[in-house]
């Protein structure tokens, strides 16, 4: 894809130039993302945190501060280097640091920012506290809950419990909030399951809340994950829930088109890729792979992806450069053709591509750097 004459080429054109596999960004779509989902979250009276995993792009993250949000979600400390290179200045790392390794570079992030990181062991805390001992401050820890993905966390109630009140009496922390990610939403097939989930994530956290407030210790945030059930925030107002912190809402993808919980017009994101081949009756194949669309399938839709225009054909399979499109009878594609899918994932595609092509009105408005792509330490 180029610029012609230092303006933007208009749709059609850059069609006849797009050097494929490119990741299209509709900033259209993306603006009324970011705005319907910062709406909810105000309508709701909970602060939105965004996770960043999902565009790693310093420009995407600022434009969710510009449109509502408190600060931000990172899942790793690299990602969170960059963010705050970048200016964002209140982090929440939602994964365990351990190592000296990581805390040191821990500690140079805290001399510059606030950050707060997410913990679900007496060990990882220690590690922590010692931190914040060593520089004569308190780190914010979010204590990590398992609301049914059964990743980390302990169970609600008096395991999280027991384990808030140990942390409690290190000297170089304080607990800031409770916090889960209910992850298994994403494998649920309406979106009534979702709203259960939804209250049932909240559920864990207030309920371990209501067990440390009985033993006298009192942690005064809790912080919702999830984008599927981040659409059902409104159901949670004013039971106590404070934050809420959905990720891949800002492009939408196959995991939440496939459940309803969205529509097409909400998928800001298409891969564009050509027909280099057509080797047999019912095969066409197309130049993305699994290093394209990443290898994320879905438990909803056979294949690798939607192509909303063509929706019969599916991505069969993948190697690393060939896509494999199972075309059925009466549908032909020749080659030379062009394909726009729709991903099944889209934080796993942001993260195989150093760059994403940003549209407006069927322009090239921007180049979007995915500035933390690789950042996985």
């Amino acid at each position: 894809m180029r610029l012609r004459g230092g303006e933007a080429v208009g749709l059609d054109a850059w069609k006849e130039t797009l050097d494929t596999p490119a990741i299209i960004i509709d900033l259209d779509l993306l603006d009324a993302n970011l705005e319907r989902t910062a709406a909810l979250a105000a309508q709701a009276g909970v602060r939105l945190r965004p996770h960043t995993k999902t565009h790693k792009s310093i420009w995407i993250a600022q434009e969710q501060l510009r449109h509502g949000a408190s600060g931000i979600t990172v899942a790793k400390l690299g990602e969170a280097e960059v963010m705050a290179d970048g200016g964002m200045d209140d982090i929440l790392i939602a994964y365990p640091i351990v190592g000296r390794l990581k805390l040191e570079r821990l500690g140079r992030l805290l001399e510059r920012i606030q950050v707060s990181v997410s913990v679900d062991s007496y060990e990882v805390a220690k590690g922590l506290s010692d931190l914040g001992e060593h520089m004569k401050l308190r780190v914010p820890l979010y204590v990590d809950v398992n609301s049914g993905l059964n990743r980390c966390g302990k169970e609600p109630g008096i395991e999280t419990a027991e384990l808030a009140l140990a942390i409690a009496k290190l000297p170089g922390i304080r607990l800031a909030a409770l916090m889960t990610h209910a992850g298994q939403a994403y494998s649920k097939r309406r979106a009534d399951d979702c709203l259960e989930v939804a209250l049932a994530e909240a559920e864990a956290l207030l309920e371990s809340q209501r067990v440390l407030r009985r033993l006298g210790v009192e942690v005064p945030d809790i912080s919702v994950g999830s984008t599927p059930t981040s659409k059902f925030i409104g159901a949670l107002a004013g039971i106590g829930v404070t934050e809420m912190r959905p990720g891949a809402y800002v492009f939408g993808d196959g995991s939440q088109l496939y459940t309803g919980l969205i529509g097409e017009d909400e998928c800001a994101m298409r891969i564009y890729a050509t027909v280099v081949s057509t080797p047999r009756p019912g095969t066409a194949i197309i130049d993305a792979g699994s290093k394209t669309l990443s290898n994320d399938s879905s438990a909803h839709r056979k294949g690798f992806g939607i192509i909303p225009e063509l929706p019969d054909i599916y991505v069969e399979r993948l190697s690393e450069e060939h896509g494999i499109l199972s075309v059925p009878d009466g549908v032909h594609l020749q080659v030379g053709d062009q394909v726009a899918i729709i991903p099944n994932h889209c934080c796993a595609v942001t993260n195989l591509h150093d760059r994403l092509y940003g549209m407006r009105n069927g322009q090239l408005e921007r180049m979007l750097t995915v500035d933390a792509r690789g950042k996985v330490t």
